[in-house]
């Protein structure tokens, strides 16, 4: 839902600079604003999409295996994602304190680019722990458990 409203601010934003450009207002910092939106768009909608399994997948031929060896590959898939998402939410929550500190503002409008930074470090945050869900249900397939 963020995701969506994130393209959908950005959509308006965007035809309202281009309107204001040609009428010789335009909208001050829209590159960055856009460039923000975008960010958020995408990080807002990992989470969601991960959950609703809208991620495109190559089960052609996994389907046609047995339980038991579909959960033992989504097992291993599923646990390298969240080894890696893990460090990434880790790492991207030290750059943006990192960038907190240090006071770094975006050029235009001189926002705090570590506020976004944060948000993204969430959402891979809560990515992390929808795997982590996925990993122990894949767990509880391979011991016989429902």
């Amino acid at each position: 839902m963020g995701g969506a409203v994130c393209l959908v601010a950005m959509t308006i934003m965007t035809c309202a600079d281009v309107v204001g450009r040609y009428l010789g207002h335009p909208i001050l910092g829209s590159v960055e604003i856009a460039g923000f939106m975008a960010t958020m768009a995408a990080a807002l909608a990992l989470p969601y999409t991960h959950r609703m399994r809208g991620h495109i997948g190559v089960e052609v031929v996994v389907r046609l295996l047995s339980q038991r060896t579909q959960a033992a590959i989504g097992l291993c898939t599923n646990t390298l994602a969240f080894l890696m998402f893990a460090v990434i939410s880790w790492r991207m929550a030290n750059y943006a304190e990192t960038m907190r500190r240090s006071g770094e503002v975006s050029i235009s409008l001189e926002f705090p680019e570590h506020t976004i930074i944060y948000i993204t470090a969430f959402c891979f945050l809560i990515l992390t722990l929808n795997l982590l869900e996925d990993v122990l249900k894949d767990v509880n397939t391979l011991m016989g458990k429902k």
